[in-house]
């Protein structure tokens, strides 16, 4: 069904819970595993409708944030999420406290069982208030970045559209369109001070209403870390440390020759060449056909992803001034439909989304053909792994989108994706020490971030702007407000994606094998079995990162 037609239906919380109540009676009174398993069935069918009409909502409200309707919707499911929440781990711990459990283990695995674990870790009846507040906190957050609105030329720009000027060839562009930029985040400083200082206050009563020190190991049950812990996570960041950053920083100055600059300043983070980062060629329209040719080379099962896609206009993609920034692949379950948001500005941004956001639209197309529901519940570094990872396998395909330009694309995309590496840790420690220190004021934690700059990127040099000079770099990183330590893992999948590109320039189709094994086996195994299953390293194992480091300063001499 395309998404235009699909109807939506506001969830009635009173009704929704009398059928929670209900399936968890049945559930209760069942006398044999088999008719567990069969309520267990109709529990799919409530959470679908469920996650559907809220997902619909989500959507519609992001496309036009000046929707007074769905505005409203949003703001009805930030108060509701966190009951419904509630009601759906009261059910887990039936399932895990069942009779029949070693049954229900077999059907739909070990893993669903470590993850309801950690759900009765993460969650209390208590703390629905406060989780309410959360999200009205982070839907604040949301608006105010979404509500830019930046004059340019006599044209208002969001934050999405001022990107390209962002990246432009000229200095002199780019300077002026970094001052607007920073000129929208000074304006706004007060503001974004106090929502992540209350979130962080927030998140911490949150986490000691349950019994914990501070938000940290609340947050990674919220992760749904289910096979590695912080010590394994602070080791994987010191492997950065010592091999990734130096490596970081040599493509920093390899690219800062190729400028025939003096120095790099903060303006010429993004910009890769002289001439100016590639272009993609074509219009959105375009692209968007040479998406659906590329996937229909690449496999059969992609090209019946992807016509499944455009057939039922799953994609939002063009930017607009009212529509929430970024983008992202979410999923409607009872369509067994992935859908992606993005925001469409000119840039080699536009290429990423039928990229990466339909590496992970991939990978939930398949994982819908799966009937037990558990395993698309797949963990975020996962996640990572099929849309960074299917960055490289399309490379073969980028000439249909930057024509003369591929060469300069592929290098820079190697360059940025390694580069990504010792920001998302970065970003993942200053996290760390927010959660572990949540009294700090304002100016100190930018002051925090100010320190980690100087290690993970200490080629960067904000003089010039004061809000960034003042450590405000990271207050621009949605992730850090909406989805707390979630950055990291990015990090891990990225480690595993650049196995995979040093994989398929040796053997292609072997390494399209493992990758297509990953995507099928979704989430039922943990991810540090999953790996080595397809024949991959795990990123915390010792050496990994040196490894990697060596593999590929061989394709960039």
């Amino acid at each position: 069904m395309k998404f235009s037609e699909m109807p939506y239906e506001r969830i009635d919380f009173e009704k929704t819970k009398e059928r929670f109540e209900k399936i968890m009676e049945e559930f209760a009174a069942a006398k044999s595993a088999e008719e567990q398993f069969a309520v267990h069935q109709k529990y799919y069918e409530l959470v679908n409708e469920i996650e559907t009409m809220i997902t619909i909502a989500h959507i519609r409200h992001d496309i036009d944030t000046k929707d007074e309707f769905y505005d409203g919707e949003q703001n009805y499911y930030d108060e509701i999420s966190p009951k419904i929440h509630n009601m759906q781990v009261s059910y887990a711990k039936l399932m895990y406290d069942s009779p029949y459990r070693p049954y229900l283990e077999e059907k739909i695995g070990k893993v669903a069982f470590k993850n309801i674990e950690i759900s009765l870790k993460a969650f209390d009846e208590k703390i629905i208030g406060l989780m309410q507040e959360e999200n009205t906190l982070t839907s604040a957050y949301d608006k105010l970045i979404a509500g830019a609105a930046i004059d340019w030329d006599g044209e208002a720009l969001n934050l999405s559209l001022l990107r390209k000027y962002l990246t432009d060839k000229d200095r002199e562009v780019r300077q002026r369109a970094y001052d607007k930029y920073c000129e929208f985040f000074e304006a706004n400083a007060k503001e974004l001070d106090d929502i992540y200082d209350k979130l962080i206050k927030n998140r911490t009563q949150q986490a000691r209403e349950l019994g914990y020190e501070n938000y940290l190991e609340l947050g990674y049950y919220r992760m749904q870390r289910n096979c590695y812990d912080k010590a394994m996570v602070e080791n994987f960041r010191d492997q950065v440390k010592e091999y990734f950053v130096p490596f970081a920083e040599q493509l920093h100055e390899r690219r800062r020759e190729r400028l025939g600059l003096e120095k790099l300043s903060y303006i010429d983070e993004a910009v890769s060449f002289l001439n100016g980062n590639p272009m993609p060629v074509g219009t959105p329209e375009e692209i968007m056909a040479n998406g659906q040719r590329m996937y229909s080379e690449l496999s059969p099962e992609t090209k019946e992803f992807f016509d499944f896609m455009t057939e039922n206009q799953l994609f939002d993609v063009l930017g607009r001034k009212t529509k929430k920034a970024g983008g992202y692949m979410t999923y409607l379950p009872l369509y067994k439909a992935p859908f992606i948001f993005a925001n469409f500005n000119g840039t080699s941004g536009d290429i990423d989304v039928i990229t990466h956001e339909c590496g992970h639209a991939f990978q939930g197309y398949l994982a819908g053909k799966d009937p037990i529901k558990e395993h698309a519940d797949i963990t975020m570094e996962t996640a990572e792994i099929h849309s960074m990872s299917m960055e490289f396998f399309t490379e073969p395909y980028m000439e249909m989108f930057f024509g003369d330009r591929t060469k300069d694309y592929l290098s820079m995309h190697l360059e940025e994706a390694a580069a990504f590496i010792p920001y998302g840790c970065m970003v993942d420690e200053f996290q760390h020490i927010m959660y572990e220190n949540p009294d700090l004021t304002s100016e100190q934690r930018h002051a925090e971030w100010s320190k980690l700059e100087k290690i993970y990127r200490p080629h960067m040099d904000y003089a010039g702007s004061a809000f960034f000079e003042k450590g405000g770099f990271w207050q621009k990183q949605l992730h850090i407000y909406d989805y707390p330590l979630y950055y990291i893992d990015y990090c891990i999948a990225q480690t595993c994606a650049f196995q995979y590109k040093a994989w398929m320039d040796e053997n292609f189709e072997e390494a399209w094998e493992s990758y297509l094994k990953l995507c099928k086996l979704s989430a039922s195994d943990f991810f540090t079995n999953m790996v080595k299953e397809v024949g991959l390293k795990s990123p915390f194992e010792d050496g990994c990162m040196e490894e990697i480091v060596e593999k590929l300063s061989q394709k960039i001499q």
